[in-house]
């Protein structure tokens, strides 16, 4: 997904195929046997611009409808289309990061900076470097506006995990040789704000119910029995806006590598990095509609309704519900090898193969400190993912091998141009794609160039592209646009077909001296 996106100019401008040709001192994460490499004291610097751009058509046929209403049929209430979403665009280029201790912050629109340091230190005539290093191994946020037709999933959000502290060592056994090891202490932070309706039968029947009751007239003909007057719902209409805040302060990994050079023109290198069990912790806030309060209140405010709420423990109109929130999750762990093989005094070759456990993420499950009302709804219809104080988000991610390759030409003792290609297979089935997370299959396309400016200093530099288009045909994806009775949880498109685009391009700067 967003892996090894934010690290390293050079690694980024071969494809990220450096497993046996590490990158300075971001060999840190790479593979920590190729620290030896690196003499005396030295400092590198890197800053990385990023810029995306997130698109999503929502397309609806003719007979778009939920319960017989039809969505691009113009509501006598507003004079508006019912579905405002339907055959409308998503577009944003806005970056978000999470912040510790704040949650997310909304940068400027443009190009976002992600910056990373470090330092290493060898001897004179010792066979071990000591390096640590600051950076982000995975980090993705943007934010929509609030009007934004893609603001139901989500109008903002950010997943980032922050490597503060990387104490690591390598050891050259001999001239072939090499081990590395560290453990890396790292933040990890996810937050997402959203608005939420709900495009599902159960709350076209609502809507069939107002309108045959002639709610516009402000008349309720059943009361005291039954009222259903209290606030214009439907199944296109606002429910309301939740806000999710969590992190883990102290997430430990552990890092191996072996780099082996049998003769001075073939390299082979190895590297695994664990997987880390958080419990992340943080709070939310729902906020509800007027109306949505509005006609539970009058609901519950009727005798039938009372007693039909009281059975099912449907919603009592809460304005607000806000509390803790906790979520148990696995960072995936990571195994990557390859080769890098100088082909002619002028060319150098890499290829890497990488395999990351995503099959981890078979859902999100959140817990919540109290019984939620919409949870009490909802599980009447999907008791497999929602309970009164809880939610499973079902992802279905899938573990899967990518493969890099890297091309250097040595135009100078001083300068190395390069250029490289990831092939990154998405790890989201078909069935369980998204808005959230719109990454599909996609490559990585990159060029760059290496300078040494003395015997001291080397700049790197690079420029890269990544693009992932996918279409999502209606009723096809239970995590955005299903449109069975029991998927109320997470269907916010229910019956649209949507095709989403996200491009990144990223252009990158180190600087590594010795001091």
């Amino acid at each position: 997904m967003t892996q090894n996106l934010t690290l390293h100019p050079k690694a980024l401008a071969l494809g990220n195929a450096v497993t046996a040709d590490p990158p300075g001192l971001m060999a840190i994460h790479y593979n920590p046997a190729g620290l030896t490499k690196l003499d005396g004291r030295q400092l590198e610097v890197n800053v990385l611009s990023i810029y995306l751009d997130i698109d999503a058509d929502f397309i609806a046929d003719e007979d778009y409808e939920i319960f017989g209403i039809k969505g691009l049929e113009t509501d006598p209430l507003t004079g508006k289309q019912r579905d405002p979403v339907a055959n409308t665009h998503s577009h944003t280029n806005n970056v978000a990061l999470y912040v510790p201790g704040y949650g997310i912050l909304r940068l400027p629109p443009g190009p976002a900076v992600a910056p990373s340091a470090g330092i290493s230190i060898k001897p004179p005539g010792s066979k071990l470097t000591f390096a640590n290093a600051f950076y982000m191994p995975m980090a993705a946020g943007f934010y929509r506006e609030k009007d934004d037709p893609g603001r139901y999933q989500p109008q903002a959000a950010t997943l980032q995990r922050t490597t503060y502290l990387s104490p690591t060592v390598g050891y050259e056994i001999n001239d072939e040789w090499s081990v590395g090891a560290g453990i890396h202490l790292s933040h990890f932070g996810f937050a997402a704000d959203q608005y939420m309706r709900a495009p599902n039968m159960l709350i076209g029947v609502a809507e069939v119910l107002q309108d045959a009751f002639n709610c516009e007239s402000g008349d309720e003909p059943l009361q005291p029995w039954l009222a259903l007057c209290g606030g214009n719902v439907g199944p296109w209409d606002d429910i309301g806006a939740m806000n999710l805040n969590l992190q883990e302060t102290i997430s430990p990994t552990y890092a191996l590598g072996v780099m082996w050079e049998p003769t001075d023109w073939f390299r082979w290198g190895a590297s695994y990095t664990s997987e880390a069990d958080m419990n992340l912790k943080g709070q939310f806030e729902i906020q509800y509609t007027d109306d949505w309060t509005g006609f539970w209140q009058s609901v519950n405010g009727s005798v039938l309704g009372a007693i039909t709420s009281a059975i099912l423990s449907l919603p009592s109109g809460a304005p607000r519900e806000a509390g803790n929130v906790s979520m148990d999750l696995v960072y995936p762990q990571h195994f990557q090898t390859g080769i890098s093989v100088d082909v002619h005094p002028m060319l150098t070759l890499n290829a890497d193969i990488g395999w990351t456990d995503f099959a981890q993420w078979d859902a999100f499950e959140f817990k919540f400190d109290r019984k939620l009302e919409f949870l009490n709804a909802a599980r009447i219809l999907s008791p497999d993912n929602a309970t009164p104080d809880s939610l499973r988000l079902p992802l279905g991610f899938k573990s899967q091998w990518n493969w890099a390759f890297g091309a250097e030409l040595h135009v100078s003792s001083r300068l190395d141009l390069r250029a490289g290609v990831e092939i990154r297979d998405s790890v989201i089935p078909d069935d369980q794609r998204s808005i959230m997370a719109p990454f599909g299959g996609a490559n990585l396309y990159s060029v760059g160039l290496g300078y040494r400016w003395d015997k001291d200093t080397e700049i790197d530099l690079n420029l890269s592209y990544l693009q992932s288009i996918e279409t999502i045909p209606a009723d096809s994806s239970c995590n955005v646009n299903c449109d069975n009775i029991t998927n109320i949880i997470y269907n916010p498109y229910a019956d649209l077909e949507i095709k989403t685009s996200l491009r990144v391009v990223m252009a990158g700067l180190s600087f590594r001296t010795k001091f």
